[in-house]
């Protein structure tokens, strides 16, 4: 009888025994973002990663930990995935003119002008954000103020999609540019037989890179501030499209020092130096918060510029029909690097010309229905009879649904009635694999996901235009925005094991709301507050 006593009393004491843990969150409403979309009250953490999810008498019976959150009610959602945007750049533009938003050349002059008075040492000024559609006349501008004001000090002013830019004549004199000069894929812009300035796609190139190198210093102070900008905006994850192999290696170095937390899915830019770089050649990288397996390659310009490349001629520039930024060729020599190996081909697609090429280059390789996740990014513009095109194939249309509310004021001028049913169409490209990755574009756009978020369940901007929605048979309802904006921009980044929802086993990245998203009205979207941003279980913010 002693011996069953005492067996009874350890088998006692032993389920009362706890499991020490990292961290618990309780009193929370969890949206786990798993198949079913399940809820949770709360969940425990061990080692950055998340070890139980469940009700609060459960988890708190079960485990102990010195660091408890009660989250009182706060809701609790996986961190955000911007499945396309340009951190190191967005960095860059935080120590910049900041043209966004400037409503007229003359309000650009005057930023600049400020710029340059505060910053006499910086031998270069650089700007971006300026977008001609919202000055007067919605003209292109020229240099001629630039050169009066720097005769001698190079300007370089980039537009707000990335894809043009104007530099006074100090800058264009550096880099040897001459009127009448030509290349593939851009435009040195000329009027009257004299440059204005202006440089369209690969011309901005052959200007910007006579600036002054890059320091390490400069990549500390630009990733730390981009970095801090988007934790408070609940952004734990970041794909970056386009890096050079020396941009990747100082992101290493300052995530080694941990001067840089956050997590970020590289792709190398299409450039001989990526496909030299150890980055390829040994097959990808990857650490705790960095992996680098894509290829960003560049296929057309933007809609705003008149970049992108359109089957027919824009319908507010007769005879103009855009163009590739490369030749046909090189797309598909690309395509057979990559479809031996595991990284992703990401294009750069806008116009309806542009993503036939580039879908009829990846159906060649990739023959019909597989798992190697090459994506289209922006899938802006597509003819009727290629949507299809993305599902036979599983390529994936990476898109961001600000820029349709961006652009609404004006693409239809750009495509068209016809044309734009098939601008933006973000349900039907869901439809095609039934899973869609969001993001920004960021710094093309704001950070902001909750704009992401608005855009793409209500179809407003900002200033709640238009009132009825833009082109609302292709809204996404809210728990497709959600998994957008995590499990699939993960899925997208082949991270869907390891980030996109709080299931067990995985990092635990997430963020606490004062609001819910699945409930919130839509004129308070814009109103959600990020509480806390935590990554591998560490508040960040």
């Amino acid at each position: 009888m002693r011996i069953l006593i005492a067996l009874f009393a350890l088998v006692s004491l032993s389920s009362c025994i706890q499991q020490r843990v990292d961290m618990i969150v309780h009193h929370a409403q969890i949206y786990t973002v798993d198949n079913q979309f399940s809820t949770a009250e709360a969940m425990a953490v061990q080692d950055g990663k998340i070890v139980a999810v469940g009700t609060n008498d459960a988890i708190l019976k079960e485990y102990t930990s010195d660091s408890v959150v009660n989250a009182a009610g706060a809701v609790v959602y996986p961190g955000f995935i911007d499945a396309h945007a340009h951190f190191v750049g967005y960095g860059q533009s935080l120590f910049a003119v900041d043209l966004m938003f400037v409503n007229s050349w003359e309000e650009v002059i005057n930023r600049v002008k400020d710029f340059a008075a505060k910053h006499p040492g910086t031998s270069w000024i650089r700007g971006r954000g300026w977008d001609q559609n919202r000055f007067p006349g919605k003209q292109f501008p020229t240099n001629e103020q630039l050169n009066a004001l720097f005769p001698d000090r190079p300007v370089i002013l980039e537009r707000v999609d990335g894809h043009a830019s104007i530099a006074n004549n100090a800058a264009l004199t550096i880099a040897g540019i001459k009127a009448g000069q030509t290349m593939e894929g851009g435009s040195f812009v000329v009027a009257n037989g004299q440059l204005t300035g202006l440089l369209i796609d690969n011309a901005v190139g052959m200007v910007e890179k006579f600036a002054p190198a890059v320091t390490k210093e400069d990549y500390k102070n630009w990733l730390t501030a981009a970095q801090a900008n988007c934790f408070a905006t609940g952004l734990t994850t970041i794909t970056d499209c386009g890096l050079h192999p020396t941009a990747v290696s100082m992101i290493d170095t300052l995530q080694q020092n941990n001067d840089l937390k956050m997590r970020l899915y590289v792709m190398l830019s299409d450039h001989p130096d990526s496909y030299a770089s150890s980055y390829f050649t040994k097959g990808g990288y990857t650490t705790d918060r960095l992996k680098v397996k894509g290829i960003k390659v560049y296929g057309d310009g933007a809609l705003g510029s008149r970049g992108a490349c359109l089957l027919k001629h824009y319908a507010d520039q007769k005879g103009w029909g855009g163009f590739l930024l490369s030749s046909k060729a090189h797309f598909d020599s690309i395509a057979a690097k990559l479809i031996n190996t595991d990284f992703q081909m990401c294009t750069h697609a806008i116009g309806d010309s542009a993503n036939r090429t580039i879908l009829n280059v990846y159906a060649k390789y990739l023959k019909g229905k597989n798992d190697k996740r090459w994506r289209i990014e922006h899938a802006q513009i597509v003819h009727p009879d290629d949507f299809q095109y993305f599902g036979k194939y599983s390529i994936i249309p990476s898109v961001q649904p600000t820029h349709g509310t961006s652009d609404m004021y004006w693409a239809g001028d750009r495509l068209g009635e016809e044309r734009m049913k098939g601008a933006y169409a973000y349900k039907q490209l869901l439809e095609q694999n039934n899973w869609l990755p969001l993001g920004t574009d960021f710094p093309v756009e704001e950070i902001n996901p909750f704009k992401t978020f608005l855009a793409a369940v209500v179809r407003k901007d900002a200033k709640g235009y238009p009132a009825d929605g833009f082109q609302m048979e292709n809204a996404l309802t809210r728990e497709q925005t959600i998994r957008g904006m995590t499990i699939w921009a993960a899925k997208a980044n082949r991270m869907e094991k390891e980030i996109g929802s709080l299931e067990v086993g995985k990092k635990a990245d997430f963020i606490m709301l004062d609001k819910d998203l699945m409930k919130v009205s839509a004129d308070s979207i814009l109103k959600v507050k990020v509480i806390k941003t935590f990554i591998n279980g560490e508040r960040v913010h």
